[in-house]
């Protein structure tokens, strides 16, 4: 389990070493995505929460979406820019994919980042400018806690490659698990109106991104790092909803 653990850490972000996973316990990884995502939101915020920047909450904004990007390596927003490039342009199936597999950013991908990233770092903002630093980190959870449940709902829409090894792993009993605890540690981290208001959010958005797996008749990683994204945007919102 300890194995599974730090090979997820070590696919997902910089907070363990990276190294080649058998394809065989890939599908293991997907189990231990929302805690991962604790441990990144954990590593993110407590250096705020210990008072760096402190009279400074559009700064230290600022530094928990670059701490977030350094830290994942870009990997969730490339998935976000791959899929708004591809939607945004091509609605034909083979198209689509095309754009997806196709390594440029376009204008729309683009327009895609630009939203996410001002979006976190207006929404984070609103939670540190009132102290609520574990609410922040609780995003985390919620991103990936998002890519796991859209995994689960697209397992049969899932084209070849490494997206496949991660989604296999999306059971049933793994994405109930998920919803545990993720949104245990979201009443624990942000009470839980933010944790119900959020969850709510996030579900809505990830109807829209499963419709159009549907759509275009497949699912990949991108689809997954999208997921990610809209999971942690969620999180934001549904503190800004009820506080």
């Amino acid at each position: 389990m300890l194995r599974d653990f730090v090979d997820t850490l070590g696919f997902l972000t910089r907070l363990a070493p990276a190294r080649v996973i058998p394809e065989s316990a890939m599908n293991r990884c997907m189990r231990w995505m929302a805690p991962a995502g604790l441990v990144l939101g954990t590593v993110i915020v407590l250096p705020l929460w210990l008072g760096l920047f402190g009279d400074s909450p559009w700064v230290q904004a600022w530094l928990m979406v670059a701490a977030s990007i350094f830290l994942t390596r870009g990997l969730h927003m490339d998935g976000l820019a791959d899929v708004c490039d591809a939607v945004t342009t091509h609605t034909d199936p083979t198209r689509f994919w095309e754009v997806v597999k196709d390594s440029h950013t376009g204008a729309f991908g683009a327009m895609g980042l630009v939203m996410a990233v001002a979006g976190q770092i207006l929404l984070f903002h609103a939670m540190l400018a009132r102290g609520e630093y574990w609410a922040a980190a609780w995003a985390f959870v919620l991103g990936r806690a998002a890519a796991v449940w859209l995994g689960y709902h697209v397992r049969h829409l899932v084209r070849p490659g490494l997206g496949k090894l991660y989604i296999d792993g999306a059971t049933l009993g793994v994405a109930l698990a998920t919803t545990v605890f993720a949104f245990a540690a979201g009443i624990i981290m942000a009470g839980f109106a933010t944790a119900l208001a959020s969850t709510v959010i996030a579900t809505a958005a990830l109807l829209g991104l499963f419709r159009l797996a549907d759509k275009v008749g497949g699912a990949n990683g991108d689809f997954l790092g999208c997921a990610v994204i809209l999971g942690e945007l969620a999180a934001g919102l549904g503190f800004a909803l009820v506080s």
